[in-house]
């Protein structure tokens, strides 16, 4: 399982991300709602301004308080990781 840092100390499983999205537009802070009715909502924020949405394939909502950008370069990061340990043990 390859956990992503999204601040904080908090750890999110990659592989269970379906979207990293910016939470200015309207459709977003509906479906923020709607999983905060749901009670589907994980705020990771402490209470900063939320500057990423992650969407998860069981259906919760992550918020974030580091840019998207961010999150999604520490996902491209961890997957050359692995890609380049792969490679090392495929060659042994």
């Amino acid at each position: 399982m390859k956990l992503i840092n999204i601040g904080f100390g908090n750890m999110v499983s990659a592989g269970r991300l379906i979207a990293i999205v910016s939470p200015e537009s309207a459709p977003v802070k509906r479906i923020i709602q709607e999983a905060r009715d749901q009670g589907l909502l994980i705020d990771a924020t402490y209470g900063r301004r939320t500057r990423a949405v992650l969407v998860a394939d069981s259906g919760h909502i992550i918020l974030s308080a580091i840019q998207p950008e961010t999150v999604a370069h520490r996902l491209d990061v961890r997957e050359e990781e692995d890609g380049m340990t792969e490679d090392v043990a495929d060659d042994a």
